[in-house]
């Protein structure tokens, strides 16, 4: 059997546990692809996942990371062979089925994605479920008819992973980006990713009013909340915004006024499960739309060994854009 390392959940008598130990091929789940995982990476989830914050670990003992990326060791999947370099995101992997932080991964092939043509792995998990998901959430807008041209265009939670992405994408797009956030010092930072402007999240956090002065014709929420709300209220006639988060919360307060007065639009993202052919477009997207020197400027590296420090940073909102895990 191959011995491998990993970090692993477990409960405990406070709750749960982190350790990082060593496993065997024997401990991993069933699936027809087993990858040598190069790289990971730290989003919110994982950070609840390691913390044991909110449930969601839906299995124990489990391996958290719900991304990587790396090589395929053995396969009886048809889509891949020994040699390929993959992609997963998503898929309930580290919540229910063993996930990313270890040195080896057993998962179904339908999960997976190749690597696209130009793009390291590193860059990929650079990317990962957040960099994907500010990507749906552009495509989503794109489908609903949302043009540079309407207005600019609102980013919440911009110095965070998705918020980073989608201030690139969407500056790249040639939109006008107003780039929500509550750490002010991280102005230049977002300017450098291409925002035009930076705005306070204070001005979006507190019970507002049903409708409010038009101000965006576009936004990416990774909030939710009032911050949702009142992102909505202060969408223009005709806009729309897409959902993808629940930072503040999973609650709703808002009313039927911007959707009714306004004809505004919600955009509901879900990148767990999307279907393959949507999944596979979006990552060539990123492959080929997404600025090389903005990714690198927003993404710092860290050891597998030492990713549980991360896990209680990313949830007070302390990691800016984003982190690889490198896998020895």
């Amino acid at each position: 059997m191959g011995r491998f390392n990993a970090w692993v959940v477990d409960k405990a008598a406070t709750g749960q546990s982190l350790t990082f130990g060593t496993l065997d091929d024997s401990d991993l789940m069933d699936g027809d692809v087993t990858v040598r995982v190069t790289h990971s990476t730290v989003n919110y989830k994982d950070g609840l996942a390691m913390t044991g914050r909110s449930p969601v670990v839906r299995r124990f003992p489990m391996i958290p990371g719900i991304d990587f990326s790396g090589v395929v060791e053995t396969s009886t999947h048809p889509d891949y062979a020994p040699g390929d370099a993959v992609i997963l995101t998503g898929w309930g992997v580290g919540e229910t089925h063993l996930g990313g932080y270890a040195e080896r991964a057993r998962v179904r092939g339908d999960w997976l994605v190749p690597l696209p043509e130009g793009l390291s792995g590193a860059e990929a998990m650079a990317i990962g479920t957040a960099g994907y998901t500010a990507m749906l959430s552009l495509m989503a807008l794109e489908h609903h008819g949302a043009r540079p041209g309407d207005g600019p265009a609102l980013v919440t939670g911009a110095s965070g992973g998705v918020g980073s992405v989608a201030v690139a994408l969407l500056a790249r797009a040639g939109w006008h980006v107003i780039a929500a956030t509550g750490r002010g010092e991280e102005a230049d930072y977002l300017s450098g990713l291409g925002a035009a402007e930076c705005l306070d999240r204070a001005e979006l956090s507190q019970p507002g009013k049903p409708l409010a002065k038009e101000r965006w014709a576009a936004a990416v929420d990774v909030v939710g909340s009032h911050t949702l709300a009142n992102v909505l209220a202060a969408t223009k006639a005709g806009g729309a915004v897409a959902a993808c988060g629940l930072a503040q919360g999973m609650d709703l307060p808002s009313s039927v006024a911007p959707f009714i007065l306004r004809g505004v639009s919600l955009l509901g993202i879900n990148s767990v499960t999307t279907p393959l052919p949507k999944r596979r477009a979006a990552w060539d997207r990123l492959a080929r739309d997404l600025d090389r020197t903005a990714l690198a400027a927003m993404t710092t590296t860290v050891p597998l060994a030492e990713v549980d420090r991360l896990a209680e940073a990313i949830l007070a909102g302390g990691v800016r854009g984003r982190t690889v895990v490198t896998v020895p």
